[in-house]
């Protein structure tokens, strides 16, 4: 089965465009930053355990921990400013996309799984960096959550490109 990354993405580029007018608040942008950090980490744990290739392992291993550092200082963040996560379509439609994106890889083995994975990451981490750009960075209120995702950002763009690199050479051996 194929798994179909551009519905997860979309769903994080339309929910967080549409769905406020004057965009999020600071704790709707919490509860997204966190839900889309965990939806990586979750991927990550299973593509270290599942991925055929070396190079594959190696890159779930670097999201795991990249995007774990990012809750953490996400976490202690609104913990020092007193702010609690609020669930809103955005946050929930990544948890589901997150879901059902596991569901489809663990249908998947080998090379397969490898290019799936993979290709699931370059379109999630360019629908992370759009709604960054156009909703997330723009909507955000308090300057230290504003800091925060400004100072995370180029590490989205690192892994980006790591992952079109690795969908690049996957392409070629697959």
């Amino acid at each position: 089965m194929r798994v179909i990354p551009a519905v997860l993405a979309g769903a994080l580029v339309l929910s967080a465009t549409a769905a406020w007018a004057q965009g999020p608040t600071d704790p709707q942008i919490a509860a997204i930053v966190v839900t889309a950090n965990q939806v990586d980490i979750d991927a990550g744990k299973l593509a270290k355990s599942k991925a055929s290739s070396k190079e594959v392992k190696s890159f779930a291993q670097t999201m795991i921990s990249d995007h774990s550092g990012v809750n953490k200082s996400a976490t202690e963040l609104v913990t020092r400013l007193h702010v609690t996560p609020e669930p809103n379509a955005t946050s929930e439609n990544l948890k589901q996309g997150g879901e059902q994106n596991l569901a489809n890889l663990r249908k998947l083995s080998g090379s397969a799984f490898d290019k799936a994975y993979i290709d699931h990451e370059v379109a999630y981490h360019q629908a992370v960096l759009d709604a960054m750009d156009k909703t997330l960075i723009p909507s955000a209120h308090n300057e230290d959550l504003k800091a925060l995702l400004v100072k995370v950002r180029p590490a989205f763009v690192a892994h980006l490109e790591h992952a079109k690199q690795l969908q690049a050479s996957l392409g070629k051996s697959g």
